[in-house]
């Protein structure tokens, strides 16, 4: 168990690295879109993070329900707005503002709470 727990969990943060790092790639650029970074982070941190909670409920380990819970909330939000405008040429401002302070939120309630 401790090894699987510790590459989901690996996965899991690269998954989140890689949709940040596709958002942030994006700040000075005049016109935004959903880039395939994004695409796949999200995509990678989500499946991952389902693993790993189905992982801690096998195990030993105490799952804090509450956090799983508004980091799963968060995280579809996520995903489904990065599929929504996936084909998109650009997407608006306020869109991809939500996209980081979402993804910055949920990095929070994993190191925060």
């Amino acid at each position: 168990m401790d090894v699987a727990h510790v590459v989901l969990l690996v996965l899991h943060v690269v998954g989140i690295v890689a949709l940040l790092a596709g958002i942030l790639v994006q700040v000075r650029r005049p016109e935004r879109r959903v880039n395939g970074l994004m695409r796949d982070g999200i995509g990678m941190a989500f499946v991952a993070g389902l693993f790993l909670v189905g992982v801690l409920e096998a195990g030993d380990d105490q799952v804090d329900h509450t956090k799983i819970a508004v980091k799963f909330g968060i995280g579809l939000v996520i995903l489904v707005l990065v599929m929504a405008n996936l084909r998109k040429p650009r997407i608006p401002d306020g869109l991809y503002w939500g996209l980081l302070v979402l993804t910055l939120a949920n990095v929070g309630v994993a190191v925060l709470v």
